[in-house]
């Protein structure tokens, strides 16, 4: 009976052991702590970690959009076409004693009529080339004197807008055909031009002016320009 129970004890004890080393397997093969506290290495290939995943925030670049400049409308083919009568502002010059309304136009007929605007160049207060035309012998001939105007000397535009004050930066003579005088920057400037010498049409006299603050400071103007401007 001994030897019974001895040999019953031995198989128990054995499927006790085989059961054990199967639960250890199991528990590997499913990520679980080994029983017993043994190790046994997994028959199941470990993925590799995905490394950590990063994100990068991208920045749109800021752009700032600057106003279209003035585009000059072409000079008449007929300088004695029929002009509509448009005043768009006054100009006075104390130093050569002018105070008159300007006209709208580039044609003879509103040149005429006095100073005289060249259409789609800038307004008076507005960046850009405010350019302007007159006589000097004919008509109420406002320009006669503008070879006298110096450095410095102001020439005020009042409008609808407000009055504007610039300032004589230098001046020029130059051939009809430059038409260049009228060419618009971001600069706000002013262009004032009449026939040269007095009686002939032979050039143009062209006299520059760039706008001035409030204060009297000079605005900013373009590097092709730069004035000589010193306040009274």
């Amino acid at each position: 009976m001994l030897a019974v129970l001895a040999i019953c004890g031995l198989v128990w004890s054995d499927r006790v052991e085989r059961l054990n080393i199967e639960a250890s397997l199991a528990s590997a093969r499913a990520g679980a702590a080994p029983i017993g506290g043994r190790s046994y290495a997994s028959d199941t290939p470990k993925e590799p970690a995905s490394p950590p995943s990063t994100s990068t925030v991208s920045e749109t670049p800021t752009t700032t959009t600057k106003p279209a400049l003035p585009v000059p409308a072409p000079l008449p083919l007929d300088p004695y076409a029929d002009t509509p009568e448009i005043v768009v502002a006054r100009i006075v010059i104390p130093a050569i004693g002018l105070d008159e309304e300007v006209h709208q136009g580039m044609t003879l007929t509103a040149i005429n009529r006095g100073p005289s605007h060249w259409p789609g160049t800038a307004l008076p207060g507005q960046m850009g080339n405010v350019v302007i035309a007159g006589h000097r012998t004919t008509y109420s001939k406002p320009f006669r004197n503008l070879d006298q105007l110096q450095a410095g000397d102001r020439v005020i535009y009042r409008t609808d807008a407000g009055t504007f004050t610039y300032a004589v930066s230098r001046t020029d003579v130059v051939t009809p055909d430059e038409v260049h005088i009228a060419d618009q920057t971001e600069a706000y400037t002013s262009t004032l031009f009449a026939c040269h010498p007095p009686g002939s049409a032979a050039y143009r006299i062209v006299v520059r002016l760039q706008m001035l603050d409030p204060p009297g400071v000079a605005s900013p103007v373009d590097a092709t320009a730069t004035p000589t401007v010193s306040d009274p």
